[in-house]
Protein backbone atom coordinates (compact mmCIF):
# COMPACT_ATOMS: atom_id res chain seq x y z
CA UNK A 1 0.00 0.00 0.00
CA UNK A 2 1.50 3.73 -0.85
CA UNK A 3 0.31 6.68 1.12
CA UNK A 4 0.61 10.09 0.14
CA UNK A 5 3.30 12.25 1.74
CA UNK A 6 2.16 15.03 3.89
CA UNK A 7 3.23 18.58 3.41
CA UNK A 8 4.96 20.81 5.46
CA UNK A 9 1.81 23.13 5.19
CA UNK A 10 0.11 20.13 7.70
CA UNK A 11 2.57 21.38 10.79
CA UNK A 12 0.28 24.69 10.27
CA UNK A 13 -2.74 22.84 11.63
CA UNK A 14 -0.90 20.89 14.36
CA UNK A 15 -0.99 24.03 16.69
CA UNK A 16 -5.08 23.04 16.99
CA UNK A 17 -3.15 20.11 18.87
CA UNK A 18 -3.15 22.39 22.16
CA UNK A 19 -6.73 22.38 22.23
CA UNK A 20 -7.16 18.79 23.42
CA UNK A 21 -5.39 19.92 26.11
CA UNK A 22 -8.63 21.84 28.10
CA UNK A 23 -11.07 19.57 26.21
CA UNK A 24 -9.12 16.43 28.32
CA UNK A 25 -9.95 18.18 31.42
CA UNK A 26 -13.51 19.43 30.65
CA UNK A 27 -14.21 15.52 29.80
CA UNK A 28 -11.88 13.98 32.71
CA UNK A 29 -15.75 13.26 34.74
CA UNK A 30 -16.29 10.37 31.94
CA UNK A 31 -12.50 9.91 31.94
CA UNK A 32 -12.69 8.73 35.39
CA UNK A 33 -15.17 6.21 35.03
CA UNK A 34 -13.55 3.97 32.88
CA UNK A 35 -12.22 0.57 33.80
CA UNK A 36 -9.58 0.68 36.66
CA UNK A 37 -5.99 -1.12 36.38
CA UNK A 38 -4.67 -3.38 38.96
CA UNK A 39 -0.91 -2.40 39.15
CA UNK A 40 -0.66 -3.99 35.49
CA UNK A 41 2.99 -2.70 34.30
CA UNK A 42 2.27 -0.22 31.39
CA UNK A 43 5.20 1.57 29.56
CA UNK A 44 4.80 4.80 27.27
CA UNK A 45 7.22 5.73 24.50
CA UNK A 46 7.17 8.88 23.13
CA UNK A 47 8.01 10.20 19.49
CA UNK A 48 10.54 11.71 17.44
CA UNK A 49 12.77 14.08 18.68
CA UNK A 50 10.59 13.80 22.14
CA UNK A 51 11.04 12.13 25.61
CA UNK A 52 9.17 11.24 28.83
CA UNK A 53 7.83 15.39 29.56
CA UNK A 54 5.91 14.55 26.24
CA UNK A 55 3.85 11.40 27.57
CA UNK A 56 3.57 12.92 31.33
CA UNK A 57 -0.29 13.45 31.52
CA UNK A 58 -1.32 9.96 29.74
CA UNK A 59 1.38 8.59 32.18
CA UNK A 60 -0.87 10.29 35.07
CA UNK A 61 -4.02 9.41 33.95
CA UNK A 62 -3.54 5.69 33.47
CA UNK A 63 -1.53 5.89 36.81
CA UNK A 64 -4.93 7.56 38.65
CA UNK A 65 -6.94 4.45 36.87
CA UNK A 66 -4.44 2.16 38.69
CA UNK A 67 -1.85 0.91 36.66
CA UNK A 68 1.78 0.29 37.42
CA UNK A 69 2.69 2.85 34.09
CA UNK A 70 6.67 4.47 34.01
CA UNK A 71 7.95 6.31 30.73
CA UNK A 72 10.74 4.58 28.76
CA UNK A 73 12.97 6.10 30.60
CA UNK A 74 15.88 6.60 27.70
CA UNK A 75 16.04 10.72 27.23
CA UNK A 76 15.18 12.15 23.71
CA UNK A 77 13.48 9.76 20.80
CA UNK A 78 16.70 9.93 18.50
CA UNK A 79 14.66 8.19 15.83
CA UNK A 80 17.50 5.41 15.40
CA UNK A 81 14.96 2.64 15.95
CA UNK A 82 17.96 0.24 14.86
CA UNK A 83 19.55 1.22 17.97
CA UNK A 84 17.14 2.03 20.18
CA UNK A 85 15.50 -1.07 19.50
CA UNK A 86 17.83 -3.22 22.17
CA UNK A 87 17.56 -1.11 24.95
CA UNK A 88 13.70 -0.64 24.81
CA UNK A 89 13.77 -4.59 25.03
CA UNK A 90 16.05 -4.77 28.08
CA UNK A 91 13.95 -2.06 29.94
CA UNK A 92 10.52 -3.64 28.63
CA UNK A 93 12.25 -7.39 29.69
CA UNK A 94 13.42 -5.89 33.14
CA UNK A 95 9.80 -4.70 34.33
CA UNK A 96 8.33 -7.82 32.79
CA UNK A 97 10.53 -9.80 35.40
CA UNK A 98 10.10 -7.59 38.02
CA UNK A 99 6.15 -7.19 37.90
CA UNK A 100 5.83 -11.31 36.80
CA UNK A 101 3.47 -10.29 33.83
CA UNK A 102 3.97 -9.40 30.45
CA UNK A 103 3.85 -5.53 29.56
CA UNK A 104 1.30 -2.87 27.94
CA UNK A 105 3.48 -1.03 25.48
CA UNK A 106 1.75 2.59 23.97
CA UNK A 107 3.81 3.96 21.59
CA UNK A 108 3.28 7.69 20.30
CA UNK A 109 4.46 8.22 16.54
CA UNK A 110 7.82 6.84 16.51
CA UNK A 111 7.37 5.16 19.63
CA UNK A 112 4.32 3.29 18.40
CA UNK A 113 7.14 1.84 15.65
CA UNK A 114 9.22 0.78 18.83
CA UNK A 115 6.59 -0.62 20.65
CA UNK A 116 5.58 -2.71 17.40
CA UNK A 117 8.68 -4.11 16.71
CA UNK A 118 9.52 -5.00 20.69
CA UNK A 119 6.55 -7.24 20.25
CA UNK A 120 7.40 -9.02 17.31
CA UNK A 121 11.21 -9.68 18.67
CA UNK A 122 9.75 -10.90 22.13
CA UNK A 123 6.24 -11.56 21.99
CA UNK A 124 6.03 -13.33 25.71
CA UNK A 125 7.13 -10.39 27.11
CA UNK A 126 4.44 -8.11 25.50
CA UNK A 127 1.08 -8.05 26.60
CA UNK A 128 -0.74 -5.58 24.15
CA UNK A 129 0.58 -2.94 21.75
CA UNK A 130 -1.23 0.88 21.31
CA UNK A 131 0.08 3.15 18.70
CA UNK A 132 -1.07 6.84 18.20
CA UNK A 133 -0.71 7.95 14.50
CA UNK A 134 3.01 5.16 14.32
CA UNK A 135 4.13 5.23 10.39
CA UNK A 136 4.08 1.43 10.35
CA UNK A 137 3.93 1.64 6.70
CA UNK A 138 7.10 2.98 5.11
CA UNK A 139 8.65 4.87 8.15
CA UNK A 140 9.30 8.31 7.53
CA UNK A 141 8.71 7.96 3.59
CA UNK A 142 4.87 9.44 4.20
CA UNK A 143 5.63 11.62 6.70
CA UNK A 144 6.16 15.10 6.61
CA UNK A 145 9.95 14.60 7.75
CA UNK A 146 10.56 12.81 4.03
CA UNK A 147 11.79 15.80 2.39
CA UNK A 148 14.23 16.70 5.21
CA UNK A 149 15.63 12.77 5.35
CA UNK A 150 15.42 13.20 1.26
CA UNK A 151 17.85 15.92 1.38
CA UNK A 152 19.65 14.40 3.75
CA UNK A 153 20.87 11.68 1.05
CA UNK A 154 18.32 9.02 3.06
CA UNK A 155 16.69 6.13 0.79
CA UNK A 156 13.31 6.28 1.99
CA UNK A 157 12.54 3.19 -0.79
CA UNK A 158 15.13 1.31 0.84
CA UNK A 159 13.46 1.96 4.32
CA UNK A 160 10.47 1.11 3.29
CA UNK A 161 11.24 -1.83 1.46
CA UNK A 162 13.00 -3.15 4.55
CA UNK A 163 10.07 -2.26 6.77
CA UNK A 164 8.27 -4.58 4.50
CA UNK A 165 10.57 -7.52 4.86
CA UNK A 166 10.38 -7.48 8.45
CA UNK A 167 6.28 -7.79 8.35
CA UNK A 168 6.91 -10.72 6.80
CA UNK A 169 7.06 -12.01 11.28
CA UNK A 170 3.67 -11.41 11.63
CA UNK A 171 3.03 -9.62 15.42
CA UNK A 172 1.41 -12.24 17.14
CA UNK A 173 0.33 -10.21 20.43
CA UNK A 174 -3.01 -7.98 20.16
CA UNK A 175 -2.64 -4.45 18.55
CA UNK A 176 -4.90 -1.59 18.70
CA UNK A 177 -3.65 1.05 15.96
CA UNK A 178 -5.27 4.84 16.48
CA UNK A 179 -5.07 6.95 13.81
CA UNK A 180 -6.67 10.29 12.51
CA UNK A 181 -7.30 12.21 9.09
CA UNK A 182 -6.18 15.44 10.82
CA UNK A 183 -3.18 14.47 11.43
CA UNK A 184 -0.25 16.76 9.56
CA UNK A 185 2.49 14.81 10.52
CA UNK A 186 2.31 11.14 9.19
CA UNK A 187 -0.44 9.97 6.64
CA UNK A 188 -3.23 8.62 8.19
CA UNK A 189 -3.14 5.44 5.68
CA UNK A 190 0.63 4.71 6.93
CA UNK A 191 -0.95 4.67 10.24
CA UNK A 192 -3.28 1.86 9.53
CA UNK A 193 -2.22 -1.75 10.04
CA UNK A 194 -3.04 -4.45 6.95
CA UNK A 195 -1.07 -7.32 8.10
CA UNK A 196 -0.99 -7.96 11.76
CA UNK A 197 -3.36 -11.47 12.58
CA UNK A 198 -4.61 -9.89 15.88
CA UNK A 199 -5.47 -6.23 15.28
CA UNK A 200 -8.26 -3.57 15.26
CA UNK A 201 -7.62 0.11 13.73
CA UNK A 202 -9.54 3.00 14.95
CA UNK A 203 -9.67 6.35 13.71
CA UNK A 204 -10.59 9.62 16.19
CA UNK A 205 -10.45 13.15 15.19
CA UNK A 206 -7.16 14.86 16.75
CA UNK A 207 -4.13 16.36 14.66
CA UNK A 208 -0.63 14.25 15.66
CA UNK A 209 0.27 16.43 18.64
CA UNK A 210 -3.11 16.03 19.78
CA UNK A 211 -3.21 12.55 19.79
CA UNK A 212 -1.22 12.78 23.12
CA UNK A 213 -3.81 14.51 24.86
CA UNK A 214 -7.13 13.53 23.47
CA UNK A 215 -10.02 12.88 25.25
CA UNK A 216 -11.51 10.11 22.93
CA UNK A 217 -7.58 8.72 22.40
CA UNK A 218 -7.35 8.62 26.53
CA UNK A 219 -11.05 6.31 26.56
CA UNK A 220 -9.94 3.67 23.79
CA UNK A 221 -6.61 3.82 26.17
CA UNK A 222 -8.12 2.48 28.76
CA UNK A 223 -10.52 0.21 27.39
CA UNK A 224 -8.36 -1.47 25.76
CA UNK A 225 -5.90 -1.99 28.45
CA UNK A 226 -8.85 -3.38 30.28
CA UNK A 227 -9.09 -5.97 27.75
Amino acid sequence: MKAPTPTPLGWLREGLGLLELPRLFLRFPELARQPRGHGEPVMVLPGYAAGDASTLVLRQYLRFLGYGVRGWGLGVNSGDVGALLPRVLRRVDRLASASGEAVRLIGWSLGGVLARETAREAPGIVRRVITLGSPIVGGPKYTAVAVFYRSQGVDLDAIEAAIEARDATPIRVPITAIHSRADGVVAWQACIDRRSPDVENLEVSATHLGLGFAADVYRLIAERLAL
